[in-house]
């Protein structure tokens, strides 16, 4: 668009644009389109990526900020298109909200559902994979809540939007230790559990004496001490 071509009252550029008003059906096509091909790849992208948000929602805010944009940045689009591609995404984000309070499949497959990634002190590798979830993403969260080793844990949910939800044992078992490895001092600082052995992978605990050559959760071959909490639980 030319810059001769743009005055200030020009009433019909401003509000109408220049596209003809059957396009207005194309919009409808168009947003219905995009926003399920944004809530798709915001599912694939995991949980983590939405976290406070689910996806909806955060898909929803991607998408605003787009039409938005387009209203304010390009002169030959009119307020009205954008207005009118506002009032679609309300009430496709309305209708999803009801469609998924409705239907229990539905509200899963769109905004997915908790995962449990460790149970009476033992990582489940299996569901963590699935959720894309490392272990020193699950250690940093569980260091948030002052979890020393996994003997502390009861369960450990991954909830929908992203956040964790950890339950205590109660009392604390012998367990891998959460403890970054970069701080090796307070490693070492960590009481070793008496004649218990862990698996560095999952956390599963065994006899020290006689270690199996595989772990029977995860198959792994690698073991190290089990530790009990620096600080006991009152």
């Amino acid at each position: 668009m030319k810059k001769e071509d743009i005055h200030l009252g020009d009433w019909h550029r401003l509000f109408i644009g220049e596209a003809p008003l059957e396009f207005m059906l194309e919009v409808v096509l168009r947003t219905l389109l995009i926003y399920l091909v944004l809530l798709a790849t915001m599912r694939l992208l995991g949980k983590r990526m939405n976290a406070q948000l689910n996806v909806t929602e955060l898909s929803l805010m991607i998408m605003l900020g787009g039409v938005v944009s387009v209203a304010m940045q390009l002169p030959d689009r009119g307020l009205l298109l954008s207005a009118f591609t506002l009032t679609c995404l309300l009430f496709l984000y309305r209708g999803i909200n009801w469609w998924t309070f409705r239907n229990r499949h539905v509200q899963r497959l769109v905004q997915g559902d908790l995962q449990l990634v460790a149970a009476d002190g033992v990582l489940d590798v299996a569901a963590m994979r699935e959720v894309r979830l490392s272990r020193e993403q699950l250690f940093a969260q569980l260091r948030e809540v002052k979890i020393e080793q996994l003997g502390q844990v009861k369960r450990v949910y991954m909830e929908a939007n992203g956040e964790f939800s950890v339950y205590r044992q109660t009392p604390a078992q012998p367990g891998l230790s959460v403890l970054p490895w970069e701080d090796q001092a307070l490693l070492a600082a960590a009481p070793a559990a008496p004649g218990r052995t862990a698996c560095q992978r999952c956390g599963h605990t065994e006899p020290a004496a006689a270690p199996p050559p595989h772990c029977p959760r995860c198959q792994a071959t690698q073991w190290t001490r089990a530790v009990m909490a620096l600080q006991p639980e009152e």
